[in-house]
């Protein structure tokens, strides 16, 4: 059964913690609400061949996704490497139909003087590395927006509200291979790194806070250099 939307997209109001997903929507449909959202705002928005969804993060995606970022820089920093943080930039891609504004995104290997404050980033450029938080949707179903842009690399954490009991939330880590994602041990942005390390430390989060964790991933990252 469909059901007729009377309310214009851009003026439907979301709780934090939920979603929405809209069919037949055109790309000029989806270009145009972009326009009309502008930047200043909280919710992301995903695009895939007709399909729009716009969801609006609530306290505990924000907080894994903040700390996952924390965790990156911070990696970055001790282990000497350039890193830049584009948030959630949105990445368009015409010729593919697709668009999305991942949770967090970074610049690592590929990371400029000066990138994302004059023009935009080519389209030839995907990022490095992207976070996607599963809270109020499935964020395994963007994976597929994800391939087709060529990001390399994905931590997808998933299931559950952040804080509840140990073990109800994991992140994998998603290497793009041969054209699909596939599960992986290490990062490939921080190869020291493995999914194991990123969870104890999102571990230490629910009984620390986000600078306890960065004092652990200095920890770690001073032994491993010995």
């Amino acid at each position: 059964m469909s059901v007729a939307i009377a309310t214009p997209i851009s003026q439907i109001e979301l709780t934090p913690g939920s979603a929405i997903r809209i069919s037949g929507v055109t790309w000029e449909g989806y270009v145009a609400l972009l326009k009309e959202l502008g930047d200043d705002r909280s919710t992301r928005v995903a695009y895939e061949n007709g399909v729009l969804e716009i969801r609006m993060p609530g306290q505990s995606h924000e907080s894994a996704n903040r700390v996952l970022a924390a965790i990156s820089l911070t990696l970055a920093e001790e282990f000497g490497f350039e890193f830049n943080d584009l948030g959630s930039m949105t990445m368009n891609r015409a010729d593919l139909s697709k668009g999305i504004e991942p949770d967090s995104c970074f610049y690592i290997q590929n990371a400029q003087a000066g990138q994302g404050l004059g023009e935009p980033i080519s389209n030839d450029l995907p990022p490095d590395l992207a976070l996607e938080v599963d809270i109020a949707n499935r964020s395994d179903s963007k994976l597929s927006i994800y391939q087709a842009m060529g990001v390399p690399e994905v931590w997808l954490y998933q299931r559950g509200s952040f804080g509840v009991a140990s073990g109800a939330n994991r992140l994998k880590i998603k290497h793009l291979e041969n054209g699909a994602y596939v599960d992986a041990l290490a990062s490939r942005a921080f190869p020291m790194v493995n999914a194991e390390q990123l969870n104890q430390w999102l571990e230490v989060r629910r009984t620390g806070t986000d600078l306890t964790v960065v004092r652990a991933v200095r920890q770690f990252c001073r032994t491993v250099q010995g």
